[in-house]
């Protein structure tokens, strides 16, 4: 699948409005090595901090960001962060010491998404196989990220971020970027049954395999539970994060990895 890419960068293909910006890193341009090269932007995986903290700061700086993103700890839940009213440090501030007060004093919320309609405040997931999703409203006035593996799709994080949205869901627009692709992702009987205990639809989405198990559509469920909750207009899809080794890490390919970044926000 061809992509919009600048700058070591997928930039979504979607109409939304102008003062919406938004991006999803390649695994490349960072200063990371072995299974974490190069540009991994998670301080979770094992990699060195140091080379996690110059790695941001390029993602910074090649985006222009207008601040500091706040990194979430994932917990493949449904819990949605509002980030509007949160004293998040500019980029230049990163290296040093938080300003008082500030969010990242108190440690990386455990969350699964956020929402602003602030300018100049990132939202951001960080993925390498699940999928990454982000929303804005079509009037440009709100946007948010979600990090949606299979656990987080059959609990419901994107109908919390849709909620969370505040606006008629018609009016939302929502972009899928990359995650593991249907052919490279085998679960077991328990992930079906969870799908299909709350919507009877997404047995569409499973294809059974030789092994007695299943390979999981996630790019189709996330657009199932999307339509199931309004939203009409979406966009992206079709990469697959395990079979391109070249341009995306995958835990599932291989583990300890890196993660990228998808992020949105408003000018």
């Amino acid at each position: 699948m061809t992509f919009p890419r600048r700058n070591g960068v997928i930039h979504p293909d979607w109409p939304a409005p102008a003062r919406v910006h938004a991006a999803s890193t390649l695994r490349v341009g960072g200063v990371s090595r072995g299974s974490y090269a190069s540009l991994n932007l998670s301080t979770a995986v094992g990699d060195d901090e140091a080379n996690v903290d110059r790695n941001r700061l390029i993602l910074s700086e090649m985006l222009a960001l207008p601040a500091e993103p706040l990194w979430l700890r994932q917990v493949h839940g449904t819990t949605v962060l509002n980030l509007d009213g949160a004293d998040r440090p500019t980029p230049a501030q990163r290296s040093g010491p938080p300003p008082p007060g500030s969010m990242s004093l108190r440690g990386p919320p455990a969350a699964d998404g956020a929402v602003t309609s602030s300018s100049g405040r990132p939202c951001v997931v960080l993925t390498a196989d699940c999928l990454p999703v982000l929303f804005c409203d079509t009037s440009g006035t709100r946007v948010a990220a979600a990090h949606a593996g299979w656990r987080g799709l059959a609990g419901g994080v994107l109908e919390s971020v849709v909620r969370c949205m505040g606006v008629d869901p018609c009016r939302l627009l929502t972009w899928i970027g990359p995650g593991v692709g249907q052919q490279a992702y085998e679960v077991g009987e328990d992930v079906l049954d969870q799908f299909v205990e709350s919507d009877p639809n997404a047995v569409a989405y499973f294809t059974g395999n030789a092994n007695g198990r299943w390979q999981a559509d996630l790019y189709g469920l996330a657009r199932l539970r999307l339509r199931t909750a309004g939203v009409e207009k979406i966009y992206g899809g079709g990469w697959c994060t395990y079979s391109d080794s070249e341009r995306f890490f995958s835990h599932r390919r291989e583990a300890p990895c890196g993660r990228m970044a998808t992020l949105i926000w408003l000018n």
